[in-house]
């Protein structure tokens, strides 16, 4: 902070000065916030989809539908990750489109179990549910962010 003649005053906290003032601005670290929650939902959607699998049964049917909703589940959660450490906003947007059709693709391998009967709607439900809802989070996310193209990518 600077004074009327251009010296800089430290910060006090309790009549002590401070070495340095490191706080983020409030809607900074919302942001912040939002991306680790986000993190944490992703990789636990992929965690619980990997659970899932191994209910579903040895078949080749089983097999062949675990080994797709495997990948794109977890390429959900890394996605996402990459896209939060993107260089530039460009980039961050074609991260977020990538998410959102793997969590796209997910759902359609879990709309696959339960119309081919290898586990029970009641299972898959919440999971769909889910996909559904990073679904709509990233679709947003990227819409907003294809608005706000000219603002500096922090």
């Amino acid at each position: 902070m600077r004074s009327g003649n251009g010296r800089r005053e430290i910060p006090q906290r309790a009549g002590e000065p401070l070495i340095c003032d490191c706080r983020m601005p409030i809607a900074e670290s919302e942001k912040v916030a939002r991306a680790a929650d986000l993190k944490a939902r992703t990789k636990q959607f992929a965690l619980r989809v990997m659970k899932l699998v191994d209910a579903l049964p040895r078949t080749i049917q089983g097999r062949a539908i675990a080994n797709q909703i495997i990948r794109s589940a977890t390429s959900v959660a890394a996605n996402y990750r990459g896209a939060c450490r993107a260089r530039s906003r460009a980039e961050f947007i074609a991260k977020l489109g990538v998410v959102e059709e793997e969590a796209d693709e997910t759902a359609f391998w879990l709309e696959l179990i339960i119309d081919s009967a290898l586990l029970t709607e009641a299972r898959i439900h919440p999971l769909l549910t889910e996909a559904g809802e990073l679904i709509a989070i990233m679709a947003a996310s990227r819409k907003s962010a294809l608005g706000n193209r000219k603002s500096a990518i922090r």
